[in-house]
C-alpha cells in the first residue's frame, strides 16, 4: 500500500510510504483497516502514525478530506473540546478576527489545491461525468461548503499537524501541557504494535 508517483510528487517527501506494522497499527486505531490510503502525513513522537494522507476517491465516492487524524489520544481530548462547545467558539473568533477567517481560506484553497494535484486525469473526467467534481474542488477541508463555519476540530488537527491551518494550531495549542502525545508511560499504541509482535511469532 504505498504511494503512488502522483502522491510523492504532491507531498514531497512529507508523506511516508506505510509499512505493514503502519496498517496494523492504523486498523487498530481506525476500528477498521485504512481506506483510500497514500502513507502517514505526521507521527507521533513514538513513532505511531498520528495523521494518514488518502486519496480524493474512497470506494468510488468523492472524499474530500486528505489528512485523517488516527491518533487515538489525540481524538479523544479534541473530542471532549468539542463536546465542551470548543466549535462555537472558533466560530465567534472568525467572526471577529478578518486575519484569521483569510489564513483559513488560505488553508481550505491549499487542501483543494492538493486535491486536485492528486486526483488523476481519469477521475478528473469521471467526477465530471458524474457531476461530482465540485465535492472535491469547490469545498474546503473536510468538504465544507460555508468557510466560515467548522465541521470538525479533528479535521483542523489533522491538516494542522501535516499541512497548515491556523484552527489546526489552535486546537492543538489547547493540549498544553499534555501536548500532541500520550504519556510516555501510556502509550495507546504500543500495546497495538505489541500484539502485532505476539501474533508474528
Amino acid at each position: 500500500m504505498g504511494t503512488t508517483s502522483g502522491a510523492e510528487q504532491v507531498f514531497d517527501g512529507r508523506v511516508d510510504p506505510p509499512t505493514l506494522d503502519d496498517v496494523h497499527v492504523l486498523t487498530a486505531q481506525l476500528g477498521r483497516p485504512p481506506r483510500g490510503l497514500l502513507g502517514i502525513a505526521h507521527r507521533c513522537p513514538y513513532g505511531f502514525p498520528q495523521v494518514v494522507a488518502v486519496y480524493p476517491i474512497v470506494d468510488g465516492k468523492p472524499f474530500p478530506t486528505t489528512y485523517w487524524l488516527s491518533c487515538p489520544f489525540l481524538s479523544r481530548h479534541i473530542g471532549r473540546m468539542e463536546a465542551e462547545g470548543m466549535i462555537g467558539v472558533l466560530e465567534d473568533r472568525l467572526r471577529q478576527r478578518p486575519d484569521l477567517r483569510r489564513s483559513l481560506e488560505r488553508s481550505h484553497r491549499a487542501a483543494i489545491a492538493v486535491r486536485r494535484q492528486l486526483l488523476s486525469e481519469d477521475d478528473l473526467k469521471r467526477l465530471e461525468r458524474d457531476q461530482r467534481l465540485d465535492a472535491v474542488l469547490a469545498r474546503g477541508i473536510g468538504g465544507i461548503g460555508d468557510w466560515g463555519r467548522l465541521k470538525c476540530l479533528h479535521l483542523h488537527a489533522a491538516y494542522a499537524l501535516a499541512q497548515s491551518d491556523p484552527i489546526g494550531d489552535l486546537v492543538l495549542a489547547r493540549l498544553e501541557p499534555t501536548g500532541t502525545a500520550c504519556p510516555k508511560e501510556k502509550v495507546i499504541c504500543s500495546a497495538i504494535k505489541r500484539s502485532r509482535s505476539a501474533d508474528n511469532r
